[in-house]
């Protein structure tokens, strides 16, 4: 019987596998595809490279959606079948591998590291139990709350990976030992998700809301400020982490109600570990004075001449010279996933500067040309929300917002609508591990599958579009926003 079953598992692997290639090779060798036409007569013309990335798309996500290989060995795939077959110069392809936002994630990852190698996060962890309770659902909720006030203030990638630490140090307490739970899924998927829910509150949760500004400026002539900007997206943000938590308690409704002596366990185990030494006390002031730093490029102009990577990385080299990390905490980098990060900026931009994704966004704006303006701005929230999945989030606003923001006079729709309306799901891809970096790095802790991500995160794809209808009928409205002009 375990042979059979394994043979099983593998056919459908090769199903799989093969269905993927299959839809390259169809995709890639077919005949010339019709232009794409904005409302002004432009044409955007998709050449056999946009044909290309377009392949190498639905051949990526496939294979990641169904697991057929390691998701960094996928990414390795981007990479040589945009190289072979000639879609973009390889010195591109692999140049976005050690892209700055690769490195960027790589230093986010190596300060959860150190958060868990000097204690720091098991001091955050017994603190939040001790006042939280023993009820896993209060836990739940204080694990999401505490990520989304961070988000506040640090970029969400940032905080996943100095969440991600305190929540393995939670489960550690739930006495299950490594093997998955539904507990740790639900603490690690709604990490994930309010990561990408609390992003969108101020400027400083992720870089997406300072693009999509300059280009609402340059196309509208209108600024927002940074208060307006969080105005709209407080609500929401705060909404969405409930509705997350509410949908974590119902797919992921943990084996115990609650840990008995959990509150005095932890009291304890704090009290066990002394003050806090000197190795905690340096690495706290470095990622302060980093994520500090970080949070004041947004305000004063010459700090944010230098690159946030750069800036990130300085923390990592001075963890290796003081001594706080060493070669054996390098050998042990989840390359796994910072390889899975490398694919998908390399197939994001593979999608941009072969023109498909410009292609793929005239395309379907352009069908809702003469639909309801509701269903206009409905189209371009759940059309950001599809592309953030494969690519960075920025590039979805690239891509869709000047797009959308040509076609909306054309039904009477006010720009500010269709500018809060695109962030609002660029900051929440909940479907595939490539969406976001807090993504990948709750799929770290091995408590769940890529496939299981997929399907919980259609669920919470749907209450998102729910949230933003709401907001787009209703609370906007109410709060002021204009929708029509």
């Amino acid at each position: 019987m375990p042979a059979t079953h394994g043979l099983k598992l593998d056919v459908k692997r090769w199903i799989f596998l093969m269905l993927g290639l299959g839809l390259f090779f169809i995709v890639f060798y077919s005949p010339p595809w019709p232009d794409a036409v904005d409302p002004t007569g432009k044409h955007f013309a998709l050449t056999l490279e946009g044909k290309g990335a377009l392949a190498i798309f639905l051949l990526a996500g496939t294979w990641w959606i169904f697991e057929v290989l390691p998701i960094g060995v996928i990414s390795i795939a981007i990479g040589v079948f945009q190289t072979l077959f000639f879609i973009r110069p390889a010195k591109d392809v692999f140049g976005n591998f050690m892209d700055p936002s690769v490195l960027f994630i790589f230093g986010s990852i190596i300060i959860g590291q150190v958060f868990t190698k000097t204690g720091l996060t098991k001091r955050m962890a017994y603190t939040m139990l001790a006042v939280v309770g023993e009820r896993t659902a209060m836990i739940y909720l204080g694990s999401f709350v505490i990520t989304v006030v961070l988000t506040h203030f640090m970029a969400h990638t940032a905080v996943a990976a100095t969440i991600y630490p305190l929540l393995v140090a939670i489960h550690s307490l739930y006495e299950e030992g490594d093997k998955p739970t539904r507990f740790g899924k639900g603490l690690f998927i709604g990490m994930a998700y309010v990561a990408g829910a609390g992003s969108i509150i101020t400027l400083l949760g992720a870089a997406r809301g300072a693009v999509a500004l300059g280009f609402f400026r340059d196309i509208t002539g209108k600024s927002i400020s940074f208060f307006e900007y969080s105005f709209y997206f407080f609500p929401l943000g705060w909404l969405m982490m409930l509705l997350i938590w509410a949908l974590v308690m119902l797919v992921c409704r943990p084996e115990k109600e609650s840990i008995p002596g959990l509150k005095q366990r932890a009291r304890q185990l704090k009290t066990e570990m002394g003050p806090m030494n000197s190795k905690e006390i340096t690495a706290a002031l470095i990622i302060c004075a980093c994520v500090t730093f970080l949070a004041l490029q947004s305000f004063v102009p010459p700090l944010g001449k230098l690159n946030k990577s750069a800036v990130l990385l300085v923390t990592t080299l001075l963890f290796y010279i003081l001594n706080i990390l060493d070669i054996s905490d390098l050998e042990a980098m989840p390359w796994n996933i910072i390889l899975l990060f490398s694919g998908a900026m390399s197939l994001g931009l593979c999608l941009w500067e072969t023109g498909a994704a410009n292609w793929l966004a005239v395309n379907w704006l352009a069908m809702f040309i003469e639909a309801n303006w509701f269903v206009f701005v409905m189209s371009i929230g759940f059309f950001v929300m599809i592309m953030t999945n494969f690519i960075m989030n920025v590039a979805a606003i690239a891509i869709s917002l000047p797009v959308a923001l040509v076609i909306a006079p054309y039904l009477g729709v006010a720009p500010e609508v269709i500018f809060y309306a695109a962030l609002v799901t660029a900051g929440m891809p909940f479907m595939l591990l490539i969406g976001a970096a807090p993504n990948a790095i709750a799929y770290d802790s091995k408590q769940f599958t890529p496939k299981e991500f997929f399907v919980n995160g259609i669920y919470a794809s749907i209450i998102l579009m729910v949230v933003l209808a709401f907001a787009v009928l209703v609370l906007w409205p109410m709060m002021g926003m204009p929708v029509k002009v």
